[in-house]
């Protein structure tokens, strides 16, 4: 029997115009009204928005948990379920989401926090490095202060995040095949974000985590588990740690996953997953045409 892995994107993955099959869906009208008064402002009008206000972080995160959670509950009307779940960064709170650890309202309540705070964090640099010596990349970061390994996405992909010195004093010492500074706000999943972590822990402290209904591989600890204090403990601790889905990938396999979907916008994680695992069976859900047909059909 086939198991089936969910995994949803986070920040990056987001494109002008993305769920525009969705906003007149009767099922996800509610979703999209309901967002609205929570935000305060229209899911829609921001993600078709022609100076692109969605590429701002206090955009970017509630609409990709929106609209990937418009995708989860498409899929479960059909009558999907996963076997394990995983989301990268912001996507970690839709797969939460997915498996009832978390109700939408929650879900976006937080993730409206969230964006709100990395939004306003001025503090470091990120950049992203491709095709490079994984040994030579980690002795500089051990040898450098304020620098940290941000995202571990594959063997070949990923990112760094620190001061503007430490960061670029790294990308002068390691050769890859490109390097690619990201354009965002502040140093993500580093040290540099304790304050804002910090605060962002007070809100979570408050909010009741439900088991979920299979286990969750998080990005901060990349083991199956289905507690909620623990997926609490987790997500406290993400907002300055490290994206560890190479770990994540390669524990598909050991849970005897054979086929992984991604739920979001492009093909971003699964492009990633295919150059560590490339047996996995892996299939995009960006679009409502794109969901399997219903079990029993």
């Amino acid at each position: 029997m086939t198991k089936t892995a969910w995994v949803f994107p986070g920040q990056g993955s987001q494109t002008i115009g993305m769920g525009s099959d969705l906003y007149e869906l009767s099922a996800a009208k509610p979703k999209f009204a309901q967002a609205e008064q929570i935000l305060g402002w229209s899911i829609p009008e921001i993600c078709q928005s022609a100076d692109d206000k969605m590429s701002r972080t206090l955009y970017t995160q509630p609409c990709l948990y929106v609209i990937e959670s418009i995708l989860v509950d498409l899929m479960r009307t059909r009558g999907h379920r996963p076997d394990l779940v995983a989301g990268h960064s912001l996507g970690e709170f839709v797969a939460l989401y997915a498996v009832d650890v978390l109700d939408f309202a929650t879900g976006l309540n937080l993730v409206k926090r969230r964006a709100e705070l990395m939004d306003s964090a001025s503090e470091g640099v990120m950049a992203a490095l491709i095709g490079f010596d994984r040994d030579q990349l980690e002795q500089q970061i051990a040898q450098t202060l304020d620098v940290v390994l941000a995202n571990d996405n594959n063997a070949g992909q990923v990112v760094i995040s620190g001061t503007q010195a430490a960061v670029e004093s790294v990308l002068s010492k390691v050769k890859a095949k490109r390097t690619v500074k990201l354009n965002v706000s502040g140093a993500f999943h580093s040290p540099l974000m304790a304050d804002a972590a910090a605060e962002f822990k007070t809100l979570l402290e408050s909010v009741t985590f439900h088991a979920a209904q299979v286990p969750v591989l998080s990005n901060v600890d990349p083991t199956p588990v289905t507690e909620g204090i623990v997926l609490k403990d987790r997500l406290i601790r993400q907002m300055t740690g490290s994206v560890r889905w190479r770990e994540i990938t390669l524990r598909f396999p050991d849970e005897r996953i054979d086929r992984v979907i991604e739920i979001g916008p492009g093909k971003v994680l699964t492009g990633i997953i295919k150059r560590t695992c490339p047996d996995l069976v892996l299939e995009n859900v960006s679009t409502l045409a794109e969901i399997p047909e219903s079990i029993g059909s």
